[in-house]
C-alpha cells in the first residue's frame, strides 16, 4: 500500500519538476532584467537542481531541506516582484509570479497544509507590492484579481488533484491489502481443514484395522487386550474431537475430554488445575496428553490428573492404579517421565516454552 502511494506521488513530483524545469528557461529567461532580477532567477534555478536530487529518485524532498528552499523561493519571488515596474505587476514582465508557485509545489507536494500556506505567502508578498502603486481604477483592480486568481487557483487545483490521486491510490492499496489478508485467511483455513482431515484419517487409520479385525473375528472383543485397545482408540478419538473445539483453554478442555471418557467407563478420576491459562501449540498439546491417554486406559478403578502451569512451563501428570504399559516416547520439546510407585503408576509430560 505505502509503495503504491509513494509511486503515485513520485510520478506527480516528477511531472511538476519537468514542468518547472521547462517553463523557467523557456518562458521566463527572456524577461529577466539583470542585476537582482538575475540573482532571483538563478536562485530559483538552484532550487530546482537541489530538489531534483530527491525527485529524480522518486523521493519527497526532506522537510529540513524543503523548508529552507521554500524560504529561498519566496525571497527570490519578493526580489523579482520588487524589480518589476509598477505598471507591469501581474503582467507578462512579472515572470516570477506564475513560476514560483510550481517551485513550491515541487518542494511541498507531500505536505498539503504547508504547500497551501506557502502559496498564500507568495500571494501576500506579491500583493504587498501594490502598496507602492495603489491602483484606484476598478479596471486595474479587476485585472489584478483575475491574474492572481487565474494563477493561484490553477496551482491549488493541481495540489488538490495530486492529493486526490494520492488518496485514491492509498484506498486502492488498502483494498488490495485487505484482499490479500482475506486470501491469506482463506488459505490458512483451507490448510487447517486439510490438516484436520489428515489427523482424523491418521487416527481412523489406527482404528479401522481394529474394527476390521473384530469384524472378521481375528480379534476377540471379550479379551482384556482387545477391550483395552478399543478403549485406547476411543480415548484418542475423543481427545482429537476436543482439539477442534473453540474454547478459551484448549489444553484443559482436551484433558477434561479424556477424563470424561474415563469416568464413563466407571473410573473415579480427580482433576486438579493450577495456574493461569497459557497458549500451548496444538502439536505440543498432543504430546502433553499422550501419556495421560495411555495411563487412563490402563487404570483399573481410579486416577488423579493434574495440570500445572507456571511461568514458561506446563506439566500434565497422572497417577493411577493401573499396570505400566507402553510409555509414550518423549520428544525434544516435551519430556515424558514414568515411574511405578508400588501398585501405582505415575506419568508426567512437561513442556518448557522457549523465551520469546
Amino acid at each position: 500500500m505505502a509503495d503504491e502511494t509513494d509511486r503515485v506521488l513520485g510520478i506527480v513530483r516528477f511531472a511538476l519538476l519537468v514542468v518547472v524545469a521547462a517553463i523557467q528557461p523557456a518562458l521566463s529567461l527572456s524577461r529577466v532584467s539583470g542585476g537582482a532580477d538575475s540573482a532571483a532567477f538563478l536562485a530559483l534555478a538552484a532550487v530546482v537542481v537541489v530538489a531534483a536530487a530527491w525527485v529524480l529518485r522518486g523521493q519527497a524532498v526532506p522537510l529540513p531541506v524543503a523548508l529552507p528552499l521554500a524560504v529561498v523561493t519566496l525571497a527570490a519571488s519578493a526580489v523579482s516582484t520588487w524589480m518589476v515596474p509598477p505598471d507591469e505587476l501581474f503582467g507578462e514582465e512579472h515572470w516570477s509570479f506564475g513560476l514560483v508557485g510550481w517551485h513550491l509545489l515541487v518542494l511541498l507536494l507531500d505536505r498539503p497544509a504547508l504547500a497551501a500556506a506557502a502559496l498564500g505567502a507568495h500571494v501576500v508578498l506579491s500583493l504587498s507590492r501594490l502598496v507602492t502603486t495603489a491602483p484606484t481604477e476598478r479596471g486595474e483592480v479587476g485585472e489584478v484579481a483575475i491574474a492572481v486568481l487565474s494563477v493561484i487557483s490553477f496551482q491549488l487545483a493541481a495540489l488538490a488533484l495530486a492529493r486526490l490521486v494520492h488518496r485514491r491510490a492509498r484506498q486502492a492499496g488498502e483494498a488490495a491489502a485487505e484482499r490479500d489478508r482475506q486470501a491469506h485467511r482463506k488459505a490458512l483455513a483451507e490448510q487447517e481443514e486439510a490438516d484436520q482431515r489428515i489427523r482424523f484419517a491418521g487416527q481412523l487409520g489406527a482404528t479401522l484395522p481394529l474394527l476390521a479385525a473384530m469384524a472378521d473375528r481375528t480379534l476377540d472383543p471379550r479379551t482384556p487386550e482387545t477391550r483395552q485397545r478399543c478403549v485406547l482408540a476411543a480415548t484418542q478419538l475423543r481427545r482429537l474431537f476436543a482439539e477442534n473445539d473453540d474454547v478459551p483453554d484448549p489444553l484443559v478442555h482436551e484433558v477434561s475430554a479424556c477424563v470424561d471418557l474415563a469416568e464413563r467407563r466407571g473410573l473415579t478420576v480427580a482433576l486438579a488445575v493450577s495456574g493461569e491459562p497459557v497458549e500451548v501449540p496444538t502439536e505440543i498439546r498432543r504430546e502433553l496428553t499422550a501419556p495421560l491417554v495411555t495411563a487412563l486406559v490402563g487404570a483399573r478403578s481410579q486416577a488423579r490428573v493434574s495440570v500445572l502451569r507456571a511461568v514458561g512451563e506446563v506439566r500434565v501428570a497422572v497417577l493411577t492404579d493401573g499396570e505400566p504399559g507402553e510409555t509414550p516416547a518423549g520428544s525434544p520439546r516435551v519430556g515424558v517421565e514414568c515411574h511405578t510407585l508400588g501398585e501405582r503408576l505415575w506419568m508426567e509430560a512437561k513442556w518448557r516454552a522457549e523465551p520469546s
